[in-house]
């Protein structure tokens, strides 16, 4: 059996079918942010949820732990290395987690992962995964400065 690893997502493949590298490689990380059901709307042509679709539903959780660390407005200016592990099918309930990995004067990178709660079987699996990056905003739109985090919180 031929076996490669993907840093990526921390899983062996053996000949094709997947495994876990280890435990934890099997559990979201970061805090559940968003969760939301996949419609039949949300379908692209080969009947799969529409990636775009998935992306705007990280954007809207990494914006609401944005907002929570920020303190305040946060705008989305960069989305760095987003990785499609998976499709998610209609009827998957989408779980997006969100953790702060990063902060800067006025910026902030959130890793963000989605998983995919499967219709019939509610097997969980990790669908999705990217680092966007946010900039806190006041009233004007202009960058404003991320206050210091409280003990206890992500940087």
């Amino acid at each position: 059996m031929a076996k490669t690893g993907d840093v990526t997502t921390g899983e062996v493949k053996t000949d094709g079918v997947t495994s876990a590298a280890d435990p934890a490689a099997q559990r979201p990380q970061g805090d559940l942010t968003v969760r939301t059901i996949a419609m039949p709307a949300d379908t692209n042509a080969n009947g799969d949820i529409f990636g775009g679709w998935v992306m705007s539903q990280m954007d809207q959780a990494g914006g609401i732990a944005g907002v929570e660390r920020a303190q305040g407005r946060v705008v989305t200016v960069a989305v760095d290395g987003m990785t499609f592990l998976r499709p998610v099918r209609v009827g998957d309930v989408l779980c997006v987690y969100t953790q702060v990995v990063g902060t800067g004067r006025t910026s902030m990178r959130i890793q963000i992962e989605a998983w995919a709660r499967r219709f019939r079987t509610q097997t969980r699996e990790k669908v999705t995964v990217g680092v966007f990056t946010f900039v806190a905003i006041d009233d004007e739109g202009r960058p404003r400065p991320i206050p210091p985090a409280a003990p206890g919180l992500s940087p």
